[in-house]
């Protein structure tokens, strides 16, 4: 059997299948953040103008950055894959810096709604 140039690097190709595969449940848990603020608050009672708004971002954010997630991790998956064959890996700190503001931010929304419905 002939060896393969990705052979070479099987514990580095298996550790980004891992960390494609670990960006994807969160991108899942991030798009179940979305769909559960919304069956939340339409189980609730009241109108209020203030929650129906924090609702709709908490949403729409969560919606948009899980689907933008998939996505991202796809293409990071096989940027790491050639990086890993060529031996010219770079950290992806971008998306890590990315990443923890788009968590404060949902944090943020969600700190919000919560205390709306204290009031």
């Amino acid at each position: 059997m002939k060896e393969t140039n990705e052979s070479k690097y099987i514990q580095q190709h298996l550790a980004n299948e891992r960390t494609y595969l670990a960006w994807i449940r969160t991108s899942i848990a991030i798009l179940g953040i979305g769909f559960l603020t919304t069956s939340l608050h339409s189980s609730s009672s009241g109108e209020n103008d203030f929650q129906e708004l924090i609702t709709v971002l908490i949403s729409g954010i969560s919606i948009i950055v899980g689907l933008f997630l998939i996505v991202g991790s796809t293409i990071n998956y096989y940027r790491v894959r050639k990086h890993i064959n060529t031996q010219t890996f770079t950290s992806a700190h971008v998306v890590i810096i990315f990443m923890s503001i788009v968590a404060l931010i949902i944090l943020v929304f969600v700190c919000m709604y919560l205390y709306s419905l204290n009031r």
